[in-house]
């Protein structure tokens, strides 16, 4: 994986620096709330309704063994023993002393991280499939692309203050893993007729109290034009893009009021000026950061391990923890490993210090040291030898950790709520967690089989609940906690925005609701439906009868 160079070193130093001095200013009450607001917001520090909350980047969501040991360095040191994994593969630790955050900084600085560009209106997190370089239908590594957008958009002097945050997600396989399609920036790795390979790119797409699915403003663009043309979005949306309401700022609100074709033209007329100049990408760089990502040494495995089929047919535990959490890597003999945080009952995303260090003691021993963070709040080891997935099953069991659920009922996305964040109407943890204990019996689960569960504490919707096939979102209701659901959401290829079902349900009936709904489902697919199936054939009605009675359909 890539490794700073002396210009990531240097620009993290000095803003380590530079933050130590505004902490100590505005301790001293130098600096009052509101003139530090934008200084610590350009450093990854929100004031959450408790705490400060910092945010962590973790670039296409790859770390290293070193690096997940000193977020479990932070979760004890700086934090109360955990940390939480969020849909932008980043981490947030929920009560730093704000006193203690340079310092936390500097920890991090020592391991090429940090919390530049987390917040504020700038371009954040660039995320990738977390399959990247070892699922079998891609057509090149995207975390390479994702690495150089990284390094132009870090501190991009033009883009420091833009209308509003900025997402861009690459996807490199024909199967969208990223969701492309609800980021202000998607690019669709495609081959065009000659063989060559670079990116269809859709603007405009996001969710929140608008949602939106990106449109396509060009089918193909070469590699080496990706930083200009990107350059060229930016720069129309940095002019263009409203700054007087926050609710209007982002770029699917400036493609709306301008219409698709004319900001297509806008962006191919600033394109035009600007290309084939410093930004043109040479294949010598694009072919420098690819070596950062080569394979890593395989063993040459002729037949599948005869120990590790054995373990299945003796353990069916671990068999079902084969069947559900683990995928083929490209690689013959080897699997890719879904490390669930949803354990029944726990909040989604979040890992203790403990159990970080066991995951870095995982990927350095069995997974070339690398592990990798989901946009769906999991952990990835993706180099794991089918030899050694028993091992690794009883030491993640061992660690609360083999939760059987990926891809199921209980695999729940959830942002943090209001147990933590001054903006959310309802708690979305607590409702989490109740769906995952009432779906927590695995032969179930197995029955229902895939299925997307989002929940969203406001309509920010940090839990992404517009894109699930089950979308759950918290509403105030005359100060009482309510909760609206979608259906027939989908964050991929077919991408769909959930439909409202109908009138909210209070926190005491929603897990009840949930249950009807997946019950109908259960009664009305047909063999092989997955919900998205069932959904498109018969549409809403089914489920309103169950949930409000023939009066309300």
């Amino acid at each position: 994986m890539y490794r700073y160079d002396q210009f990531d070193h240097t620009i993290v130093r000095e803003r380590v620096n530079q933050f130590r001095d505004q902490v100590a200013r505005r301790l001293s009450g130098a600096l009052t709330e509101d003139e530090f607001r934008p200084l610590r917001l350009m450093n990854g520090l929100y004031l959450q309704l408790h705490a400060y909350m910092l945010r962590v980047a973790i670039p296409y969501g790859t770390l290293w063994s070193k690096q997940m040991r000193m977020l479990a360095h932070i979760a004890r040191r700086y934090d109360r023993g955990y940390g939480h994994f969020t849909t932008r593969q980043n981490i947030q630790f929920n009560w730093p002393k704000l006193e203690d955050v340079p310092d936390l900084l500097a920890d991090l600085a020592s391991v090429e991280m940090h919390a530049i560009q987390t917040s504020g209106n700038s371009i954040r997190n660039v995320t990738a499939d977390h399959f990247a370089g070892v699922a079998d239908d891609e057509l090149e590594d995207s975390r390479i692309y994702a690495e150089i957008i990284r390094q132009w958009s870090t501190l991009h002097p033009e883009f420091s203050f833009l209308p509003r945050k900025f997402k861009i997600a690459v996807s490199g396989a024909p199967t969208d893993r990223a969701a492309v399609r609800f980021h202000d920036i998607g690019l669709q790795m495609r081959q065009n007729i000659r063989g060559e390979v670079g990116f269809e790119v859709l603007v405009g797409g996001g969710q929140g109290r608008t949602p939106v699915i990106a449109e396509t403003i060009r089918d193909f663009l070469p590699k080496r034009d990706l930083l200009s043309y990107l350059e060229a979005i930016l720069r129309v949306y940095n002019m263009l893009g409203r700054r007087d309401n926050i609710y209007k700022a982002r770029i699917k609100i400036l493609l709306k009021e301008t219409g698709l074709d004319r900001f297509a033209a806008l962006v191919e007329e600033e394109w035009e000026r600007i290309r084939g100049g410093a930004l043109d990408l040479p294949l010598d760089e694009i072919n420098r950061i690819r070596a950062y990502f080569a394979p890593p040494r395989y063993e040459l495995v002729v037949d599948p391990d005869a120990a590790y089929q054995a373990a299945r047919r003796s353990d069916r535990e671990f068999d079902r923890w084969c069947v559900n959490n683990v995928l083929p890597n490209k690689q013959p003999g080897y699997g890719i490993v879904n490390i669930s945080l949803k354990p029944v009952g726990k909040a989604p995303g979040d890992a203790t210090a403990d159990q970080m260090d066991i995951i870095a003691d995982l990927a350095e021993a069995f997974s070339f040291d690398e592990l990798r963070v989901t946009h769906k709040q999991n952990i990835v080891l993706g180099h794991v030898r089918l030899a050694d997935l028993h091992t690794v099953w009883q030491q993640l069991d061992a660690a609360g950790l083999a939760t059987a659920n990926f891809g199921l009922a209980s695999d729940i996305i959830a942002c943090p709520g209001l147990d933590y964040c001054n903006l959310a109407n309802a708690r979305s943890i607590p409702v989490a967690q109740r769906i995952s204990e009432r779906f927590a019996d695995p032969e179930r689960l197995a029955r229902i089989g895939a299925i997307r569960i989002n929940i969203s504490g406001c309509i920010n919707a940090c839990g992404h609940h517009h894109v699930g096939d089950i979308g759950i979102l918290g509403v105030d209701r005359r100060g009482e906690e309510y909760y609206q659901i979608t259906l027939g959401g989908d964050p991929a290829d077919n991408a769909t925005i959930g439909e409202i079902i109908g009138p909210s349900f209070s926190y005491d009936e929603i897990v009840d609701a949930i249950e009807t709904i997946i019950s109908t489902y259960e009664t009305i697919r047909k063999p092989e439906e997955t919900f998205s199936d069932t959904w498109r054939r018969t549409g809403a009605t089914p489920f309103k009868e169950t949930l409000y009675g023939p009066a309300h359909n």
